[in-house]
Order: structure tokens, then sequence, then C-alpha cells
């Protein structure tokens, strides 16, 4: 089996090179791609003729336009990456007779409520980025390829930035942080996406019919305060200088941003959990992994 991985050097690209490698011949881009093979998404035509070229069996994309607040301006190319660029693999995957995997967003939702989001849910984008990623889900469902479409949130892993990083450098600095505590989610570490996507992939090329979206993301919820306070109270217990003393709960009208966000970013996850017979660990468990890595311990 062949498998394509673009955007290889992303958070969840990095991890899927180690998760997808046993599964066959793994041909991994990133956006400056190789030689004689581009992975860069803005580029549709040689997008295109790349997938041709390659005839692969899957096409896993973990690239992607992130710049949730830059996306508000920047509308043409979020969209011709998040959108477009969903659009030409899925026509390519189709004629191949392949499979296509892509990694979608809690923010196709307009995050009203505290009811975990079902995938049957009405999507509703507060933001473009959002509505960028609904319609490469759309594009990909229209072209009548095979794929599995797993909407995750709040992802981090030890390589490169994340929130935690964030907040173990500011808890070194400031005696006091505030930390928004009106957004609800799951953290969900990079490595447990790719994880579960080599497990969900090998059961869906045995079983077709198991093609379509699903919700992806660690077990539980917290704020972004309850994260915050997770993090530095285990760096606290674990000797790493830590001057904050006080971690305080405010709304996110504190921090204004170009783009709205959901308050709820609670996913329900019932659907990949039965369907490919896993179990997904509380987020607290990747957390600590990832901060064991991070600090060394």
């Amino acid at each position: 089996m062949k498998i394509l991985l673009l955007g290889k050097n992303g958070q969840v690209g990095w991890e899927l090179q180690r998760s997808l490698a046993p599964l066959g011949e793994l041909i991994a881009l990133d956006r400056l791609g190789q030689v004689d093979l581009s992975g860069d998404l803005s580029d549709l035509q040689a997008l295109r003729a790349m997938i041709r070229q390659v005839a692969p069996d899957v096409v896993v994309n973990a690239a992607a336009y992130t710049s949730v607040d830059k996306a508000e301006s920047d509308t043409e190319m979020a969209d011709r990456i998040n959108a477009r660029a969903s659009q030409v693999i899925a026509e390519e995957v189709e004629s191949l007779g392949a499979w296509l995997v892509l990694y979608s967003t809690d923010y196709v939702f307009n995050g009203q409520g505290d009811a975990p989001w079902r995938e049957t849910d009405q999507a509703a984008p507060l933001n473009y980025y959002g509505l960028s990623k609904l319609n490469g889900e759309n594009a990909i469902i229209a072209s009548g390829c095979r794929y599995l479409i797993f909407r995750t949130s709040w992802v981090y892993a030890a390589r490169g930035n994340n929130f935690a990083k964030t907040m173990l450098r500011l808890a070194a600095e400031r005696e006091t942080l505030n930390v928004v505590a009106d957004q609800v989610g799951a953290p969900t570490g990079a490595d447990l996406i790719a994880d579960v996507t080599a497990l969900a992939l090998q059961k869906a090329l045995r079983q077709p019919e198991l093609a379509g979206v699903y919700h992806l993301v660690a077990a539980g919820q917290a704020s972004w305060y309850q994260y915050a306070s997770y993090v530095i109270d285990f760096a606290r217990a674990h000797g790493e200088g830590v001057l904050v003393k006080s971690v305080v709960p405010v709304p996110s009208t504190s921090f204004p941003t170009p783009a709205r966000r959901p308050l709820n970013s609670r996913l329900d996850t019932r659907k990949i959990r039965e369907s490919f017979s896993l179990s997904l660990p509380e987020w607290e468990v990747g957390v600590t992994r990832m901060l064991m890595e991070v600090l060394n311990k």
C-alpha cells in the first residue's frame, strides 16, 4: 500500500510519520515538497499533478491553513488551502479509487450550549477559518471518494509551540495570569490523533462502509483556565521554577480577537469509539505525558 502524507512537519503530520510508516510505503511531503514532488496546497495545479504522479492508495492530508485570526482578512488563501485544495485532492483520490483522510475542527459549529457536538449536528461556523474547513469537508463528501474526516480540537504536541508551553513560560515570569474560563473543550494530543488514524484506516480499508465523518478528541473536558491550572500545578509539583501566585479565570471578552471563538468546543466521540472499538484516554493522561517530555522528567 502506498500512502501519501501531506503536511508532514505539522504537529499531527509529524506524529503521522511514525504511526503510518508500518502500514506501507510512506511518501511524506511538507509545503516545500521534494525535488520532483510538490506538497504545497496553495498551488492547485501542481498538487493535482503530484497526486497523479504518485498514484497513492491513501492520501492523508494533515496540512491546513490554521491562522484563525489571519483568515478573517486572508480569506482567499484560507479558502484555497482548506477548501479548494481539499476538492482537488478528493477528485484525484476518487479517480484513483483511493482513500482520503482529512482533519477538520470543532470550529465548524457555532459553539453555543454545553452539550458535546455530534457528527449529525448542524454546522454553523463563527469565523472564516471554520467556514473554510467546512467547505473542505463538503467538497470531499460531494466528490464521491472514500474518506475519513476527523474533527478534532485543542490539538497540542511536545514538538513546537503549544498552550501549555506558553503557560509555563508566563508562569515563570509573572505573579498573576489571566486565563479564559468560558471556552470549554478537550486538550487532544497529536500522538493520539495519529495513532487513532492508523487504527481507523486499517479497519476502514477492510470495511469501506466505515467511511464518514468522526469526532476525535480525548475524553473529559476543561476550560483554558482549568487546563492552565493543571499545567502550572504539575510544574510546581515537579520542582519547576514557578513565579505565578494566582491564575485568574476571565471571560473571552477580556482578550478580543479578529475571529470569534466558540465557547463550546466539546465533541461527542461515541461514533468513533463504537465504530472502531476504541477507548479514548482522559485529556489529563496525554497532557501529563507531554509535560513529562517538555520538562524532561
